[in-house]
């Protein structure tokens, strides 16, 4: 099964070496890495094509941020699946994505456990996700995937279409939304960590990006699930994310 990687990028010379040499060392052959990069005006171009370019493609022009950049990687990649790897975000180890292929063969999708690390170097944890199966009212009980650990085959991306550009920092909540409570695709959990995410990204960077993606959140669920002005899921998907930053304290 071919996998193909959306990466999308901006400026990102700092981190993106990172990414791209996680990849690479992904132990599973048939894989592609697709990098749609924003018009960077730093290093992040020349740092990309400095690798051999059999497994990496990519495109550079201006967009209107990351969800429409995500856009464009879902009309471009070629694999019989697909996920995200953020330009400042790893693969755990080099079998990440031969697990993905494996959990494929028998699922639509799969997710698993992530690390937010305070670096790449240090790979200190901040904060751990750790996955579960989908419990039986989904995303209404505040239950969601890891968005850099779900992957999915071409049928289920075809099916949910584009990320919805009116959504600034929840079209990713969105977009796995739609993806398992819309067209009753089955997925599987990969009980393992897949992605070291370094802490402050779009959605996870201080409390405003906390209360931001929650009340997006909410809009997702009012459009598709039918949701009241307030819903339960509005509490428990924050208090949630408490239990993860208890969970890298425990674990330190």
């Amino acid at each position: 099964m071919k996998i193909s990687v959306l990466t999308v990028c901006w400026n990102s010379a700092a981190t993106i070496r990172h990414t791209v040499d996680s990849f690479l060392a992904q132990d599973h052959g048939d894989k592609e890495l697709v990098v749609i990069d924003g018009n960077s005006s730093d290093e992040t171009l020349s740092i990309v094509r400095s690798y051999p370019p059999d497994q990496i493609r990519l495109i550079s022009e201006p967009d209107s941020g990351m969800y429409d950049a995500l856009n464009k990687g879902l009309g471009l990649y070629t694999g019989d699946a697909v996920g995200v790897l953020n330009s400042d975000d790893c693969f755990h180890d080099r079998t990440v994505l031969g697990r993905i292929s494996a959990g494929l063969e028998t699922a639509d999708i799969v997710h698993g456990d992530l690390d937010f690390v305070e670096n790449h170097l240090s790979k200190r944890v901040v904060r751990r996700w750790r996955a579960a199966a989908r419990p039986a009212k989904g995303f209404r009980t505040g239950w969601m995937p890891a968005h850099p650990t779900f992957y999915v085959r071409r049928t289920v991306a075809e099916a949910v279409g584009d990320f919805d550009l009116e959504l600034k920092v929840a079209s990713d909540y969105d977009w796995m939304l739609r993806a398992i409570e819309l067209f009753g695709f089955k997925s599987a959990l990969i009980d393992q960590v897949m992605i070291d995410m370094m802490q402050g990204g779009k959605s996870t960077n201080g409390i405003r990006s906390h209360v931001a993606h929650n009340f997006e959140a909410l809009h997702s669920r009012r459009k598709w699930l039918g949701s009241g002005p307030v819903d339960y899921a509005l509490v428990a998907k924050p208090v949630r994310k408490v239990g993860q930053f208890i969970a890298a304290r425990i674990g330190s």
